[in-house]
């Protein structure tokens, strides 16, 4: 992708371990898991929501009009 080989990968995690720690990456990956889970949820309720606002259409039945204010 980049170009870049196992041992230059190794570097940059050996780097990036020296400058957080390994219980400040412990701490960065839960909370990456946790914010990810929540975009989940959302995307789902949000897909859910849309779902359920559309009307349904049952056997090619026209949609019932809309009477219009004169």
């Amino acid at each position: 992708m980049f170009g870049l080989g196992i041992w230059e990968l190794l570097v940059i995690l050996a780097i990036v371990l020296l400058l957080f720690g390994p219980r400040r990456l412990k701490t960065l990956g839960s909370d990456l898991g946790n914010a990810i889970k929540g975009f989940r949820s959302a995307v789902q309720q949000d897909e859910d929501k849309k779902a359920t606002d559309e009307p349904k259409i049952i056997d090619n039945d026209t949609p019932p009009r809309q009477e219009r204010d004169s």
